[in-house]
């Protein structure tokens, strides 16, 4: 290919410079790089991006701007018409790019590649979003895993260590900025009038691009692994990473985290808090999996059975929920969280799913399409696995029958009410014995707090002891089917 034709560096959930091999790989070449991003919500169709995520891929792509020297060309439209024009008008000698795995970016692709090799133009693409291939992880047999355990330890770690990270391009030679695409503003992934800014209050929580997961990261290693394994479940201790969106729009790759917590394990001695953290990577990659083979899993649940599940539709209930109103203070205040910053506990978002789809009765896809608009980590295969997980009808899922009691995982989990004070100050004054079940709390306690139930915080609205035995009933109807 002559030199002087450029490479296309389609840039897509791999938002960053470090650890990208499509970048590399054409930074290698003797050829001027054209980098693009394509908004595609066309073929995206039902599971375009939610308002959350859209925020943050503005705040990423601005970074990564940043990083480029302003020559990233941002376009919104058909990724399937937009790159093959691209390609032939640039007369561009390749397109690279990194692979992604949701079911609607695996039939895009699939045409775009045989579009533009059927033009002479060469494809290359690479892994940059797992630490193994959903194709390299599978049984003896040949069919994918269906369990957790053994899909991590037999079928990822039995094929050795993920590959280590590759480093960013010393020089990347960047084409002249072409006459194409628009401005990042005119990509409208920020509110528009006249929908007020809600976002804003969520941009003091995070601090969004490469330059970011790298701190991110480090801080997680210098002052979070150690006693992950238990404090991870601890909503108000921070024991957690909070790296799952900078993951997400590869702002940085796991490979880089795997291998940092592998050194940290060995320089610190924490070989156990950082195994449980790997663990929380192989499920990552178990949702992968589970996706790649099963391409209805965001609306399907995987055990047939559930398919004639008695789910109820109940707005108003399902509204409280949204709105962290449910009277639960626990369910409220990881609701009021998620509102507030794009982001919610891990423990905590069990809990809520739990008593969603088991306290409620609500579908859990109601549950997962909440998520898919508020969170800024809304991943396809996460969100879906993980609904899924909890509902009982996916994979290595929860037993149905585990049903979560909202006021003792409260008591569990939170069991001072610091979680649950943050975010329901309403609450702020009741003593830790009646922080989790307000309405059980003495008249005259609830006044001296200047708490009115009903009027400051609601009353529960449904009864657990009651749900609880609903749910097993409506179970139990399903038992037996296939």
């Amino acid at each position: 290919m002559p030199a002087e034709n450029p490479i296309i560096v389609w840039f897509r959930q791999d938002l960053r410079l470090a650890d990208n091999p499509a970048l590399l790989e054409a930074a290698q070449k003797n050829h001027p790089i054209i980098p693009v991003y394509v908004l595609d919500d066309i073929n995206a169709g039902a599971w375009k991006m939610g308002r959350a995520s859209c925020w943050w891929l503005h705040h990423s792509l601005h970074a990564l701007q940043e990083s480029l020297s302003k020559r990233l060309v941002l376009i919104k439209g058909d990724a399937s018409e937009v790159i093959p024009y691209l390609a032939h008008d640039t007369k561009a000698a390749a397109v690279y790019w990194n692979r992604c795995y949701e079911p609607w970016r695996i039939d895009r692709d699939t045409r775009i590649k045989s579009t533009l090799e059927a033009e002479g133009i060469e494809v290359k693409n690479f892994n940059a979003s797992l630490l193994f291939e959903p194709w390299e992880i599978r049984k003896t047999d040949g069919a994918p895993y269906r369990a957790f355990t053994p899909f991590f330890r037999r079928g990822c770690l039995g094929t050795g260590e993920p590959d280590v990270a590759c480093p960013a391009p010393s020089t990347v030679n960047l084409a002249s900025n072409p006459e194409y695409g628009v401005s990042l503003e005119n990509l409208n992934l920020l509110p528009q009038k006249p929908m007020p800014r809600w976002d804003t209050k969520m941009e003091s929580y995070w601090e969004i691009g490469e330059a970011g997961a790298q701190k991110k990261l480090k801080d997680f290693l210098k002052t979070a692994l150690r006693n992950y394994r238990e404090g991870r479940n601890i909503p108000s201790q921070n024991n957690v990473s909070r790296l799952s969106p900078h993951l997400h729009f590869g702002e940085i790759s796991p490979r880089s985290v795997w291998h940092a917590i592998k050194r940290c394990m060995i320089t610190e001695g924490l070989e156990t808090d950082g195994d449980h953290f790997l663990n929380e990577l192989g499920w990552r990659e178990f949702s992968y999996n589970l996706l790649y083979y099963n391409r209805n899993l965001p609306l399907h649940p995987l055990q047939e059975r559930f398919q004639y599940f008695p789910w109820e539709r109940d707005d108003e209930s399902l509204q409280a929920w949204q709105r962290g109103k449910t009277g639960y203070p626990i369910v409220d205040a990881g609701m009021r969280e998620l509102w507030e910053t794009g982001y919610m506990h891990n423990r905590v978002r069990m809990i809520v799913g739990s008593f969603l789809v088991k306290d409620l009765l609500i579908p859990w896809q109601q549950g997962e399409e909440w998520f898919w608009d508020c969170l800024v980590d809304a991943d396809l295969a996460n969100n879906a696995a993980s609904w899924q997980w909890i509902a009982g009808c996916g994979a290595d899922a929860a037993p149905y029958f585990r049903i979560f009691n909202p006021v003792g995982q409260g008591e569990k989990f939170d069991p001072n009410g610091t979680y649950v004070r943050r975010w329901c100050p309403e609450l702020s004054k009741l003593p830790d014995e009646w922080i989790h079940r307000p309405w059980e709390a003495p008249p005259l306690l609830l006044r001296e707090c200047g708490i009115s139930l009903g009027c400051d915080y609601p009353y529960p609205i449904v009864d657990h002891k009651k749900a609880r035995v609903k749910a097993l009933t409506a179970f139990q109807a399903i038992r037996g089917m296939s």
